[in-house]
């Protein structure tokens, strides 16, 4: 029997510390894509490297190999010939980065030459991505319509786990967070030839949505809170923001206002969903992470989103009636991340902020029309924070 085949996109630390792992334990060879020369040439000449599992109390470290690599921005044909022969084609590339990859995947499903749809599977931190990257995908194949579940199928997924920055001259070697989640639809299988990818790991879920607003709406809001609020008080990392009692007061404030959310529209109880905020206390409190704020909190553009961590449950809250002032407090903070060394978003937010009103600013970063109930309240923050 021929081994399995996973292609993934982003030779990164998610790529090669989170979803590699999972791989690797089920048997897959693992061919990473990224157009970064010097990454690609390290893994090319590195047979294997190591994964370490960051717990409270103990660590465990794993071995990888049986690994490729391949350059896209030099090698295109050779990465859709790979494709069109995996069984399992994944990414995590960062949302804005979706469009790109489309291409080559689209090429892929079409010079696809196995007789089991591929399963095309988004990794990111944003809802409905693999969705993203199918509306990036389609216009580019030639594919029919009615053949396309016979060579590929699109689940969405949810992705939870925390890879904090790396040490100095770690290598390819991956330090990354013991728990994990990591969430897929299985309905987009129903009928498929071969059925549902054999991944260890995986949780397999008919309706992801509570999967991936839980995550999103505790794990991601808790983070940039204290990303935010740690930032701006002039911590280094998540733990040490944590421990400072405003702070984890703060975070602690917001995820109660995302509970009554996760709670009322999911039917979650609230027990489980206490407990579920307990873990990511727990969590982003873990000191062995040494997770810089300023990495948790980068790309604010795109965290001040429409459906993204604060804005998200906040408009869906005071759709119902709900208190958001905590989520508001988190949302200043994220607005004051500008001109942050390193990061473009940062630098792209302080222009807009000083280029537009703040009922523009609020329609453009926040995706919110004057007809929202949440406008007013989002319109008067970032006022405060331009005055």
């Amino acid at each position: 029997m021929a081994q399995k085949k996973a292609v993934h996109f982003g030779g990164g630390n998610i790529g090669r510390g989170f979803i590699a792992e999972f791989f690797h334990n089920s048997g897959y060879e693992v061919v990473f894509i990224d157009v970064v020369d010097s990454l690609i040439e390290q893994i090319q000449k590195t047979p294997s490297y190591t994964v370490t599992e960051i717990g409270t109390e103990e660590t465990k470290t794993f071995t990888i190999d049986n690994y490729r690599a391949i350059n896209s921005k030099h090698n295109m044909p050779q990465v859709v010939e790979e494709i069109a022969s995996a069984d399992v084609t994944t990414c995590a590339v960062g949302p804005n980065v979706l469009k790109f990859v489309a291409e080559p995947i689209a090429k892929g499903i079409d010079a696809r030459t196995k007789d089991t749809p591929l399963a095309v599977i988004a990794c990111e931190n944003a809802i409905g991505a693999t969705d993203t990257l199918v509306s990036f995908l389609k216009p580019k194949l030639q594919t029919s319509e009615a053949e396309l579940p016979n060579k590929a199928r699109f689940p969405n997924s949810a992705i939870d786990r925390i890879v904090p920055v790396q040490e100095p001259n770690a290598g390819l070697n991956v330090q990354i967070e013991k728990f994990y989640e990591w969430c897929v639809e299985s309905k987009p299988f129903d009928g498929a030839k071969g059925g549902i990818p054999d991944i260890k790991g995986i949780h397999f879920v008919e309706n992801l949505e509570p999967y991936i607003e839980r995550k999103l709406f505790t794990v991601n809001t808790a983070h940039a809170t204290a990303a935010y609020f740690g930032h701006n008080m002039g911590k280094t990392y998540v733990h040490d923001a944590m421990g400072d009692k405003k702070i984890h007061d703060e975070v602690r404030d917001a995820l109660k206002e995302t509970a009554h959310l996760i709670v009322k529209k999911h039917g979650i109880s609230e027990k489980e969903q206490d407990d579920y905020v307990e873990a990511i206390i727990k969590r982003i409190s873990n000191p062995a992470l040494k997770d810089v704020v300023e990495r948790v909190g980068r790309a604010p553009l795109r965290k001040l989103g429409r459906k993204e961590r604060f804005i998200g449950p906040a408009s869906q809250l005071a759709d119902m009636g709900y208190n958001v002032e905590a989520l508001l407090r988190g949302l200043e903070m994220a607005f004051r991340f500008q001109n942050v060394e390193g990061d473009d978003e940062s630098k792209e937010l302080a222009e807009i902020m000083k280029s537009n009103s703040s009922e523009e600013v609020t329609t453009k970063v926040c995706g919110l029309q004057k007809t929202d109930k949440l406008f007013p309240a989002v319109e008067k923050v970032v006022a405060k924070v331009q005055a």
